[in-house]
């Protein structure tokens, strides 16, 4: 799939979440996500639709997947972080948050503390 067409696709699926249509928006990521497992966009795009589903494992299932870039490393963590809380694993949770803050802003500058 070329770039362009990859962008397209991410495009017209949040513009179908935007207005109220999540079912293609998640047809669409599938599409982009069945040419390159581990696009990182799509991931993430794919991933917020499961959450809103109420699949939190097969969001997490599909961030594992995915290869993210630097720019998209917050999108992951916090998706990774509301995936793990949704499965009832508070504390993996709140260690994939912290683990992310550590390695974003130094451990010093970690608000959150141990468990």
């Amino acid at each position: 799939m070329e770039s362009d067409d990859r962008q397209f696709l991410l495009l017209a699926a949040w513009m179908f979440l935007r207005h109220g249509q999540p079912a293609r928006a998640r047809a669409l990521c599938e599409a982009v996500l069945e040419e390159d497992a581990r696009d990182g966009a799509a991931a993430a795009a794919l991933a917020q639709i499961l959450l809103d589903a109420g699949e939190p494992a097969a969001a997490l299932e599909t961030l594992r997947a995915g290869d993210f870039p630097p720019d998209l490393a917050h999108a992951e963590a916090l998706l990774e972080t509301r995936a793990l809380l949704a499965l009832g694993k508070k504390s993996e949770s709140a260690a994939r948050w912290r683990r992310h803050l550590e390695a974003r802003k130094g451990a010093a500058r970690s608000w959150v503390k141990g468990s």
